[in-house]
Order: structure tokens, then C-alpha cells, then sequence
């Protein structure tokens, strides 16, 4: 089918969804195939549910004029999402980078929201799949659109930037991750700056953090709307607190502006800031922007602090890598409190690298004064430390201990990988 009479029936059924298990009404299924599933054999389930169309690539389940075939779902979902921007007259922000890219993006969605109908990705569907569905979620009523994009190998920025199409852009940083994938630093470095490379050659933007010397070497030719410490910044700020929540102090024309926010951590400092920027950029009223911030609640494990009957928690255990493991640790060294604990959980795909980097975590941990510290996942278990570290191979082992031996009165610091699991820990610290 052309993909201009595929986006003819989209927009007289301008909802799309991959789910059979989840069928709006009038909408339009894409059959998508997995390791597991095959969606070519829900295609008729979809419509009995409430579909207008199914697009499948299958012709032996094309039994109905509503069944649309095609020769590939997953390209013909890309295709429709990149005409569909295409006839969208507005902005599109794409943020990506090794860490912070979902809290910017939280943080930047709540900002530009106070004066624009913006739309924006939702949770984590930032890859191949939720790019296209966060675009084909615009709507001619949006203003703005805001899309994030991930990575764990080469070229696929440039893919999504392909679909996106983006006018500004945002890398928020450049470490350690998905080393398995990338091959090495240098190829995250040249992935994550593929988007730097989309903005060059089509006239873009992008808004960097002027303080961090990689990001402004890789942006080299490109136009720039800077953030950070100096005063030649498009917004100057600096670290007003980091007791705790973090509190940002900003430039603004009318003087400076203290930006309170419920977000712990010295590292997340550059993602305020750039929310602030773009805001600026964009012209919301500065009030508007410290109201914004203020109010946003962050979620999902990410820089959470959690005050609890006898303990009080930082939870940042929805991801981890080498980069975000010694900025968690290094500003909870930082923060005047006595009584630290530390757990950790394993920093998954890293590849050859992994037991070298997860050294370097135990030995940082053994120059500090923690007053306790728990180690879990086969990689932590592995390292050297002194025999105070308390080490175990999974978080259902470390529940058990934590059942019969609680932790109490303490500020405790909670990180690690997703595949860890760590939030499991959560109802057993009183």
C-alpha cells in the first residue's frame, strides 16, 4: 500500500497501537513481529476488538479489505511516522545521552507545557518503535513536540533523527553504557553525536551544556544555545544546594532566579539547567519556568528521595552505569549526613570491561567512610574489598537478610542496573 493512502485512513483513525492486547476504538494495528511473537496472527483479533485496519506483512493473514498488507510493519510504522512530521508545522526537541536524557526530558516537558500544547515521549519508548508512536501521537493542536531517542548500538540515532526529523537537539552527556553494544567509549561518543551530525547538516540547533568540553567539541560547526557555569551562556547558573534536593540559582534578564526542585544530586544540575534553557529559548516566563520545576515529582526510580519511618532513601535504581554509579557515590559522599549506607546493585552490559569497572566502584567505595555497604550481583561479588562489605549474588538474597536483620536510622543511597531489581528492597527499609 502507498504510504499516502495508508496516511489518508490514519488520519480518519489518527490512533495507532502494537498492542492486541490493547485495542482503542477506530484505531489502526501494526502487526509487529518479535523474538516471541509474531503480530501477523492477531490481525483479526484487532479488528473484533475495535480497529478500523490491521497493517500486517504476512499475506496468508490478509482475509479482509480492513487488513492492509505491506512488505515490512516495522518500516512501513517508520515511514507513516516520518510522513505524518512531515505535514506536522511545528518544532520537534530531540534529547538523547548516556545519562539524564528521561529526567530532561521530564523536566523540559513540564517547562515548555506552562505557555504550549506540547507532546511528548511517554516512560522509556524511545527506540524504533516508540519514536514513531510518540510522533504519530501529534496532533495538529501541538505546539511543540519533544522526543527521546536511545541507543545500545551504532548508527541507530541516525536512524531515529532519519524518522524525527528534528529542528533542536539536546546530548545530554557521553559515558560509559551499553558497552557490549557500542564496542567501546569511542562508539558511544560517535552514536550519541549522530544527532549532533542530523542538526548540522539540516540547518538545526542545539541546546549544550557550554561546561562540558566533549560535548562542545563534538557540537564543532553548529549552532548552540548554551547552559552552564559561564557567564557567557545563553542561561548562567550555578549550584545554590545539594543538602538533599537540589536547588539551581539561574541568570535570567531580570535578574537571578533560585530554582528549587525535588531532584537529588549534584549530576542532575545540567539537567535542570537545560530544562531552564530551553525555556528561556522558547520564551516562557521565567516564573513559569521556576514554578514548573518545582513542582515536577520525579518517578520510576530516578533520583528519588523517599523519607521513611526510620530511614531516608535515594533511590536512583531504574538504570546504572559506570559514569552514573561515581556521580550517585561521589555526591552522597558529599552530603552531610553521618549515618550513609550504601547498596548497590551490578552495572549490567558492559562487556569485557565489566570487571575492571566494577573495581573501580569498590575501590572508591573502600575510600570512603561508609558506614555500611551491601554489594549485589555476581559482578560485585567478584570484586575486592574489605571484609565489612556485605556481598550477595541477587536481591532475593539480600531480602532475606534484610527480613531478619533490618536496616534503621540511616540515609541510604540505592543504585544499580534495572535488570537488578532492586526496587524489591524498597518495602523491607522501615
Amino acid at each position: 500500500m502507498e504510504i499516502a493512502k495508508l496516511y489518508q485512513l490514519f488520519r480518519q483513525n489518527p490512533v495507532v497501537t502494537t498492542d492486541s492486547r490493547n485495542i482503542p476504538a477506530n484505531s489502526i494495528f501494526f502487526a509487529l513481529k518479535g523474538d516471541n511473537f509474531n503480530g501477523n496472527k492477531f490481525a483479526g483479533e484487532a479488528l473484533q476488538k475495535g480497529a478500523a485496519f490491521a497493517v500486517i506483512d504476512e499475506p496468508e493473514f490478509a482475509t479482509c479489505e480492513e487488513i492492509l498488507l505491506v512488505d515490512n510493519v516495522l518500516l512501513c510504522l517508520q515511514e507513516l511516522a516520518r510522513y505524518h512530521r512531515d505535514k506536522l508545522d511545528l518544532p520537534i526537541l530531540a534529547i538523547t545521552g548516556t545519562n539524564g536524557k528521561t529526567t530532561t526530558k521530564e523536566l523540559i516537558a513540564a517547562v515548555l507545557s506552562m505557555k504550549f500544547r506540547i507532546n511528548y515521549t511517554q516512560g522509556n519508548l524511545n527506540n524504533h518503535i516508540g519514536v514513531p508512536l510518540t510522533l504519530l501521537s501529534m496532533t495538529d493542536e501541538t505546539e511543540i513536540g519533544i522526543v527521546e531517542m536511545g541507543a545500545n548500538h551504532p548508527g541507530e540515532i541516525k536512524i531515529l533523527c532519519d524518522i524525527a526529523n528534528p529542528d533542536f537537539g539536546i546530548v545530554t552527556n557521553m559515558g560509559k553504557a551499553h558497552l557490549e553494544g557500542f564496542g567501546s567509549f569511542e562508539g558511544v561518543i560517535k552514536t550519541k553525536t549522530e544527532l549532533y551530525d542530523y542538526l548540522r547538516e539540516n540547518d538545526g540547533k542545539c541546546f549544550i551544556n557550554a561546561d562540558n568540553e566533549l560535548l562542545i567539541k563534538q557540537a564543532d560547526g553548529l549552532e548552540q544555545v548554551s547552559y552552564g557555569k559561564s557567564e557567557t551562556c545563553f542561561l548562567t547558573g550555578e549550584l545554590a544546594s545539594t543538602n538533599y534536593n537540589l536547588v539551581v540559582k539561574a541568570l535570567f534578564p531580570k535578574g537571578w532566579l533560585y530554582l528549587k526542585s525535588k531532584l537529588v544530586g549534584d549530576y542532575n544540575f545540567e539537567n535542570l539547567m537545560a530544562a531552564a534553557c530551553v525555556g528561556k529559548y522558547f520564551e516562557v516566563d521565567p516564573l513559569q519556568i521556576q514554578d514548573a520545576l518545582e513542582e515536577y515529582t520525579p518517578s520510576n526510580n530516578r533520583s528519588q528521595l523517599i523519607k521513611k519511618e526510620k530511614n531516608i532513601l535515594i533511590m536512583d535504581a531504574y538504570n546504572a552505569n559506570p559514569t552514573s554509579m561515581m556521580m550517585a557515590l561521589t555526591n552522597f559522599a558529599n552530603i552531610r549526613n553521618e549515618q550513609k549506607c550504601v547498596i548497590l546493585g551490578d552495572m549490567l552490559e558492559l562487556g569485557t570491561v565489566s570487571d575492571e569497572e566494577h573495581q573501580k566502584i569498590a575501590d572508591f567505595i573502600e575510600s570512603q567512610d561508609f558506614e555500611e555497604v551491601f554489594l549485589i550481583g555476581p559482578q560485585f561479588k567478584k570484586t575486592v574489598t574489605g571484609d565489612k562489605k556485605k556481598k550477595f549474588d541477587n536481591v532475593e538474597l539480600l531480602s532475606n537478610y534484610l527480613k531478619t536483620q533490618p536496616i534503621e536510622n540511616k540515609f541510604i543511597l540505592i543504585k544499580g542496573s534495572r535488570g537488578i531489581h532492586l526496587e524489591k528492597i524498597l518495602e523491607l527499609l522501615p
